[in-house]
C-alpha cells in the first residue's frame, strides 16, 4: 500500500517532515507532550499539533536540569530542546499531567526560548460537576491564549470544522482496531503502530485522507492466514515508542489484538458531538474518554476499562510495558494486576526505558509468558 510506506517514512523521520511540511505549507508547528493537549483548538487556529516523543540517543544536557530517577521521556524531550533540534516548534502546549511533565514546562520556560510556552491547567479529579464548569474555562482560555500567540482569533466555525475532522480520523482508527483485532494477520503490529504514530505528526487532513484510503483497502482484503496457536494480547501503559515490541511479540508466538495506550487506543477513543457548541463538545469528550493514571475517575476505572478491552479483543493475556520512574503507573499496576487476576486474566509486567532492552531478553520474556497462556 502506498500510502502506508508513506506513513512508514514520515515515522521514520519526523522531524524531516516537519520541517519540509512548514517551509512548504507556512503554517505554524505546536509541540505538545500529552494526549490530553487539546489539539482540535491547535489544528483549529491553522497550526499543525505535533506531539513529541523524546529520544532513544545518550542523554546528557537534560541530566544538568532534571535528576536521573525523572523519566527517560521527559528527558529524552528536554535532551532534544537543549540540543536545539526543536528549532522548527514555534510553541509548545503543556497539559497539567504527572510531575514530571509539570517541572518540564518550569525548565523549558526558563531555558528555551524563541517559542511561545502555555500551560492548559486540566482538572485532576473528573467525575465532580465542577470539574466540567472548571475545564470548559480552561479550554475558552486557552482558545484565547493560543488565538493571541498565532494571532488568529479561533471562531467556533473552525472549530467545528476542526471537530469534524478528528472525528472522522477516530471513527476510521476504531474501525482499524477492530478489523485487526478480527484479523490480526491483514497489518503487521509495526504497520499498526506506523500509523498510529503518523496521526499525531501529519497534516490531519492529508492523514484522514491517507488513512481512509489504507483502511479502505483493508476492508477490502482477503482475511489473512491465522498463524497457529498465536496468543491474543492487550497491551497496556504510557507511551509505547518502540515498533520493535510488536515484532517481538510476533516472533515469541504472539500478536496484539488490543491496547490500553496513551499514544494508542486512548488518544482516539471518544466522538465529539457535532450538534453542541464546538467546546461544550469538546470539553465533553475530553471528560468521558479513557483516563489516565494522572486523572481520577471513580477508584477502579482504569481495571474495569483494560478488563473491558481484553473480553471485547478476546485477549488471552496482559502485557504491562511500565515506563522506569512513571510514578502513576507505577501506582496503578499493583491493583489493576489484582482485578486482572480476580478475572483470572494472566499478565506480564516490563520495565521499559526510551531505549529497548536487549531482544534476546524481551523476547525469552515474551515466549515464556506466551507458553504459560
Amino acid at each position: 500500500m502506498k500510502k502506508l510506506t508513506e506513513l512508514k517514512k514520515v515515522v521514520s523521520n519526523p522531524y524531516a517532515y516537519v520541517r519540509k511540511y512548514k517551509k512548504q505549507s507556512g503554517k505554524k508547528v505546536v509541540g505538545y507532550f500529552c494526549s490530553y493537549a487539546p489539539e482540535e483548538l491547535i489544528w483549529a487556529a491553522g497550526a499543525l499539533p505535533l506531539r513529541m516523543f523524546g529520544t532513544s540517543e545518550n542523554i546528557h544536557l537534560a541530566d544538568t536540569h532534571l535528576q536521573s530517577y525523572c523519566c527517560s521521556l521527559v528527558r529524552g524531550i528536554l535532551e532534544e530542546a537543549l540540543a536545539n533540534r526543536l528549532d522548527f516548534l514555534d510553541g509548545v502546549v503543556f497539559p497539567h499531567t504527572c510531575d514530571s511533565f509539570q517541572r518540564l514546562s518550569d525548565i523549558w520556560r526558563l531555558n528555551i526560548t524563541g517559542q511561545f510556552h502555555i500551560d492548559v491547567v486540566l482538572p485532576v479529579k473528573l467525575d465532580t460537576p465542577s470539574a466540567k464548569r472548571y475545564l470548559y474555562d480552561v479550554l475558552e482560555k486557552f482558545r484565547k491564549d493560543l488565538g493571541d500567540a498565532l494571532g488568529v482569533k479561533i471562531t467556533d466555525k473552525m472549530l467545528a470544522k476542526s471537530i469534524k475532522t478528528y472525528n472522522k480520523i477516530r471513527r476510521l482508527i476504531a474501525t482499524l482496531y477492530e478489523l485487526r483485532s478480527k484479523n490480526p494477520q491483514i497489518l503487521s503490529g509495526a504497520d499498526f503502530h506506523a500509523i498510529i504514530k503518523a496521526a499525531m505528526i501529519m497534516d490531519r487532513d492529508y492523514f484522514l485522507e491517507a488513512l481512509s484510503e489504507i483502511v479502505g483497502q483493508l476492508k477490502k482484503a482477503k482475511p489473512a492466514k491465522a498463524t497457529g496457536g498465536a496468543k491474543r494480547l492487550v497491551i497496556s501503559g504510557s507511551v509505547c515508542s518502540h515498533p520493535d515490541i510488536y515484532d517481538i511479540i510476533e516472533n515469541s508466538g504472539g500478536v496484539v489484538v488490543g491496547d490500553d495506550l496513551c499514544t494508542g487506543y486512548r488518544y482516539f477513543e471518544g466522538i465529539m458531538d457535532e450538534k453542541k457548541p464546538p467546546l461544550k463538545a469538546i470539553t465533553k469528550r475530553y471528560l468521558d474518554r479513557i483516563i489516565c493514571p494522572a486523572k481520577h475517575f471513580q477508584l477502579k476505572e482504569r481495571g474495569e476499562n483494560l478488563i473491558r478491552t481484553v473480553k471485547k479483543s478476546k485477549a488471552d493475556g496482559v502485557v504491562f510495558l511500565l515506563l522506569k520512574f512513571c510514578d502513576p503507573h507505577a501506582f496503578d499496576y499493583p491493583y489493576i494486576k489484582e482485578m486482572l487476576e480476580a478475572k483470572k486474566i494472566p499478565c506480564l509486567l516490563l520495565d521499559m526505558e526510551a531505549e529497548l532492552p536487549p531482544v534476546g531478553q524481551l523476547q525469552t520474556r515474551f515466549e515464556t509468558f506466551v507458553q504459560i497462556l
